[in-house]
């Protein structure tokens, strides 16, 4: 059976810092370019390095990838940011055309890259259905039939006949991803996109992604939702600085990306500069150090030892109000609990200058396992002013939590807990005769 895409040896170069060629040039700009150019050869010839542009003004988002995915296949595609995941996307959906390499397209293609990709933001949202359709090479009758589901899955019907571009953002994705889903392609290629959405129609899209998954078509899923890729695919891709990685079953690639994440053993990270703080945000986290029952600084933190998470947080300018944050999460980023300054006898924290905050855990709850702390601050409960996500991994080591030198199954649940258990005689209380409990023995 031939491959419903097939990727071979995929490479994408970008340059940094060069503006592409326009298709209309003024006078003016073709000499001041011409000068410029000039410039930088005579430059490069006096320093004697022939090389007019350095090397480090270039970048290969994706670096030799080849990939072949079949009919009816779900594969998930996951890395860190700039990995290259949207390149390859935008590759396939051909709105990038490849440095290098050959993409194989077996079917109709439908994609959902960004909000209102594939829109005409001056028509209505019912003139868009019917323009995507036709995009997709559907017959109008074939949209007309799909119609009324596309706008009760999108839930914009008093929006319907309302120009696109007077959408919210929620709209726009709801819209563009009932139009993808519903109108049948055999290939659906899907970024990022659903964070977008709210909880409620983040499970919607889920759940008509895996129907979608059941139906025999074609999915490419990028997603840094891990838990969402576990579920719903059946391999996962590993892109890392755009070469692939690992390509295979599903949940170990999903430890292969995290294991790739993780400061191992580290205990200690800067958060100046960290590639997870959210676009945006301004810089006042600065260091985050895991702290041991030994007051050591470390990455393996024992099960039902006391610890703490130790923060530097910087502010050139006094700050009131403060709210911090972190929350605890597992290996497929599902959170498991907060801890807070707001819920705490802490209260609002100023800051100005540099400080120090240690929060502090009398007995860490978790099973064994590989965990990550994300860290957060704003300002009395309002949108965070600084925010970085899995800032650290780190271990949960195995320990004599209750004493008796046993440990709970690994598929027992990720917490753990003390317990008292009392047993007493109940026959008389429950009305069952004695008989009938030998009976069951």
């Amino acid at each position: 059976m031939n491959p419903a895409i097939r990727i071979s040896h995929l490479s994408k170069q970008y340059r940094i810092g060069s503006s592409q060629e326009a298709s209309y040039r003024t006078l003016r700009e073709t000499i001041m370019d011409s000068a410029a150019r000039g410039w930088r050869r005579a430059r490069a010839l006096v320093s004697g390095n022939e090389a007019i542009r350095p090397a480090a003004s270039s970048f290969w988002a994706l670096d030799d990838v080849s990939l072949d995915v079949q009919p009816g296949e779900v594969i998930g595609v996951i890395g860190r940011n700039g990995a290259g995941k949207s390149t390859l996307l935008r590759i396939l959906s051909r709105i990038t055309e490849p440095t290098s390499g050959r993409v194989e397209l077996r079917g109709r293609v439908a994609s959902l890259l960004e909000i209102g990709t594939g829109f005409h933001f001056e028509l209505t949202g019912r003139e868009n259905i019917f323009l995507n359709g036709a995009i997709l090479g559907m017959k109008r009758r074939e949209i007309a039939r799909r119609f009324d589901e596309i706008v009760a899955f999108a839930d914009i019907g008093g929006f319907l006949d309302t120009p696109v571009k007077r959408y919210s953002s929620g709209m726009h994705v709801r819209l563009a991803f009932a139009v993808a889903c519903h109108l049948e392609p055999e290939i659906l290629l899907v970024d990022e996109v659903l964070a977008v959405g709210d909880h409620a129609f983040q499970r919607k899209c889920l759940g008509k992604l895996d129907q979608v998954s059941r139906s025999g078509r074609t999915v490419l899923f990028v997603s840094h939702n891990m838990p969402a890729v576990a579920n719903l695919c059946q391999r996962v891709a590993v892109l890392e600085r755009g070469r692939l990685t690992y390509l295979g079953e599903c949940r170990r690639g999903v430890a292969h990306y995290l294991d790739g994440q993780r400061e191992a053993g580290a205990g200690e990270v800067d958060l100046s500069q960290h590639a997870n703080r959210r676009p945006g945000c301004q810089p006042i986290l600065q260091r985050l150090r895991l702290i041991d029952a030994n007051g050591q600084t470390s990455g393996g933190l024992r099960c039902g030892d006391p610890c703490a998470i130790e923060l530097l947080v910087r502010s050139d300018r006094p700050v009131n109000n403060l709210h911090f944050r972190i929350g605890v999460e597992d290996a497929s980023r599902t959170r498991l609990f907060t801890v807070a300054t707001d819920l705490s006898d802490t209260g609002p924290v100023p800051i100005d200058g540099l400080r120090r905050l240690t929060c502090s855990l009398d007995s860490l709850p978790l099973a064994p396992g590989q965990y990550s702390a994300s860290v957060d601050v704003s300002a009395l409960r309002g949108h965070p002013i600084d925010a970085v996500d899995h800032a650290v991994w780190f271990d949960v080591i195995a320990a004599d939590f209750y004493g008796n030198g046993k440990m709970p199954d690994s598929d027992w649940g990720q917490f753990v807990a003390r317990s008292r258990w009392e047993v007493a005689d109940a026959e008389e209380e429950a009305g069952i005769p004695s008989a009938s409990m030998g009976a069951m023995t």
